[in-house]
């Protein structure tokens, strides 16, 4: 039987990427993302935010988008899976990890510095890949609509089966 290990989350970076290299060169950032949910409280009925933090870790040419466009506070989207671990602290005890695996990010919110109408955030980089890596818009003319004429039965089908 398959299995699905999937997770989705909009949230805010909680701070600058950490970027660095294994020995193969394979580049690594790791980065928490704050998401949070709200609820009105049973007894009170006040409204209670409550955050989670997830610690995110992108790998390969992700690691270096996310090194560079991602900043504290800057909201993101982010899809990957969830992997579990143990390790021995300093004091001799086990604990236990959770971490998200990023195989896709989106850059949400304006952009930064632009100056634009898109810096209250109208429209934001919704892709993975720097702007560079952006295809340029096509330069090829468009083709002009057909001239009307007086008739106006110049869009009737000539198929007409009777």
């Amino acid at each position: 039987m398959a299995s699905v290990n999937k997770v989705i989350l909009v949230g805010n970076c909680g701070r600058d990427p950490e970027i660095r290299y294994l020995p193969s060169g394979q580049a690594v950032a790791n980065v928490s993302v704050a998401t949070s949910s709200r609820r009105k409280d049973k007894n009170s009925g006040e409204m209670i935010e409550d955050t989670q933090w997830h610690r995110v870790t992108f790998y390969d040419r992700l690691a270096e988008i996310a090194g560079e466009y991602l900043k504290k506070g800057r909201p993101v989207y982010v899809e990957g899976r969830i992997k579990y671990g143990k390790f021995t602290n300093k004091d001799g005890v086990e604990q236990n990890t959770c971490d998200i695996i990023a195989t896709e990010m989106q850059l949400l919110g304006g952009r930064e510095g632009s100056g634009g109408p898109e810096e209250d955030g109208g429209g934001a980089p919704r892709r993975s890949a720097p702007p560079a890596a952006r295809p340029a818009p096509s330069a090829a003319p468009r083709p002009q609509a057909p001239a009307k004429s007086a008739s106006g039965f110049e869009d009737m089908d000539d198929d007409i089966p009777f």
